[in-house]
């Protein structure tokens, strides 16, 4: 987020929309949506834009690398979807706010 105005020109636009936009988006699903998914607020909403960026990243962006590219996005995409499938849990904001 620091870099943005560095990194946005040369940052991968595999959506074909404009490559700061893509940045955007990602920056917004690893800070805004990682905070909901650590404090529990829209637990699974939140946790889609995070399980779309990394398999994007995983396999489009480094689709053509080997795997030692792909590992850490792969991981956090089984980590996610794990979380997508286990649900908030009861300590979340979301089963506070169902109460």
């Amino acid at each position: 987020m620091q870099r943005f105005a560095e990194i946005h020109a040369t940052f991968p636009d595999p959506l074909g929309i404009v490559s700061s936009a893509s940045l955007g988006m990602a920056i917004f699903a690893e800070i805004a949506c990682a905070f909901g998914v650590a404090t529990g607020f829209l637990f699974r909403l939140a946790l889609v834009p995070l399980v779309i960026t990394m398999f994007v990243a995983a396999f489009i962006i480094h689709g053509q690398d080997p795997f030692q590219k792909q590992e850490l996005a792969l991981a956090y995409l089984a980590a996610y979807v794990a979380l997508l499938f286990s649900g908030p849990g009861r300590f979340s904001l979301d089963s506070f706010m169902r109460r």
